[in-house]
């Protein structure tokens, strides 16, 4: 497998891992890994580090969701032009071009549902290629980046004798 790849492999599931823990992990020299990372950042193939917050962990209120949209687009308008439009705004942590029924997939977050609920009626709806939006509220989160958030193990399901 290419270092960098396995490099990345291995920072994708702990990315505050120590360069000596890379480096074994990896079969690099320590000096490798600094340096196959500092290549990485420098090309953009790594654009940041994020902390896997569970939310339901802290005392305060927020809100996620998950909102298709669709566009309809000109000759002079692209979905990168689109696109580029909707990535800028801050309660936007996510956006996908994808394929099936609509056009993207934007994750939104916000401090209150009232609040994501604004943003898309008074922000997103009004962009001029937006035809349609759906929003799916995020009601419970099980698994974030790999991570699995609900560990107590407990199956929550009624059982159901035969």
């Amino acid at each position: 497998m290419d270092p960098k790849r396995e490099l990345l492999d291995v920072l994708y599931t702990n990315a505050r891992r120590s360069t000596e823990d890379l480096a074994r992990q990896t079969g690099l020299a320590e000096d490798e890994v600094e340096a196959a990372i500092s290549d990485l950042e420098d090309e953009k193939t790594i654009r940041g580090y994020q902390a896997i917050v569970d939310w339901e962990e802290l005392d305060e209120d927020h809100a996620r969701a998950a909102v298709e949209l669709n566009v309809t687009l000109d000759r002079e308008t692209g979905y990168s032009d689109v696109s580029g439009r909707l990535a800028k705004f801050p309660e936007v942590s996510s956006l996908h071009l994808v394929s099936g029924n609509y056009d993207f997939l934007m994750i939104v977050e916000a401090s209150s549902v009232r609040k994501v609920s604004r943003f898309v009626s008074e922000k997103v709806a009004p962009v001029p290629e937006v035809t349609q939006t759906v929003t799916h509220f995020v009601m419970e989160t099980y698994k974030e980046g790999g991570i699995e958030m609900r560990e107590d193990g407990d199956d929550d399901r009624l059982s159901v004798s035969p």
